[in-house]
């Protein structure tokens, strides 16, 4: 079912907007060669305790995961693109590494992610890549307006990728974000502008585009969660959690810095 928020409920979603947008911050501030993604997970967590917020990702077990999550955060590596369950590895020089984050302060949940370079080293294609979902996700965010169709976001986020010679995968995509992380409706990354749901002032969706350089194709790791290119090629993603209003999209998971 899809929910349409009152203006007093997306300023009551804010909080939990601005909390996540503060947790990519720290986390992007803290991705370096070295590190490792369960001190990325640690710092997360003790986040989400300190601010008295609730964890969406531990314990949650949709039917496309073999287990519970287990973590609080997302940490997708090089060519794993989404899911990335956090596990003993340190971050080496030019590893691309997607953060993912979602949470509940006060019953509200936002969802967000963003994906950067470790080290000195930046492969040109690494970089082309993350600008592209960058620039994917700037372009449905503008595209989020009262009385358009879904298909908008869907055809502008789909127009800026294959403009770049990226290939779409549309089995995951944007949703609906409430007092769930995951709700009506999805929000694929290609489609057609001027077709489905009406957007109307008071719905509120995470709008992420992701990419593989060279393939569309899936598989899933071992662990049961992590999502891998096919062919090996590397992966970025991009992610806001936009409330539509009659004044046009608001950015709730907007970060001060970069």
């Amino acid at each position: 079912m899809i929910e349409l928020k009152t203006p007093a409920e997306i300023e009551a979603m804010r909080p939990a907007g601005a909390f996540v947008a503060a947790v990519l911050e720290r986390l992007r501030g803290e991705i370096a060669v070295g590190v490792n993604l369960l001190d990325l997970d640690r710092i997360a967590h003790q986040m989400i305790r300190e601010r008295g917020a609730e964890s969406c990702y531990i314990d949650y077990h949709p039917s496309f995961g073999a287990m519970p999550f287990g973590k609080v955060l997302c940490t997708s590596v090089n060519d794993a693109v989404l899911h990335g369950l956090p596990f003993d590895y340190r971050i080496q020089d030019g590893d691309v590494v997607s953060v993912d984050f979602a949470a509940s302060v006060d019953g509200w949940v936002t969802d967000s992610a963003l994906t950067v370079i470790a080290g000195p080293t930046r492969r040109p294609e690494d970089i082309r890549l993350i600008e592209t979902t960058e620039r994917a996700l700037a372009a449905g965010i503008a595209a989020a307006q009262p009385g358009g169709k879904l298909g908008d976001i869907s055809a502008a986020i789909g127009d800026v990728c294959t403009a770049a010679g990226y290939s779409i995968n549309l089995d995951f995509g944007g949703h609906g974000v409430g007092h769930t992380m995951h709700g009506d409706p999805h929000i694929p990354n290609d489609g057609r502008a001027g077709r489905g749901l009406k957007l109307k002032p008071g719905l509120v969706i995470a709008i992420e585009p992701w990419l593989l350089e060279s393939t569309d194709e899936l598989y899933t790791d071992e662990d049961g969660w992590t999502l891998r290119s096919a062919d090996g090629s590397r992966g970025a993603h991009s992610e806001h959690t936009v409330a539509i209003t009659a004044d046009g999209p608001v950015i709730l998971t907007q970060r001060s810095k970069g």
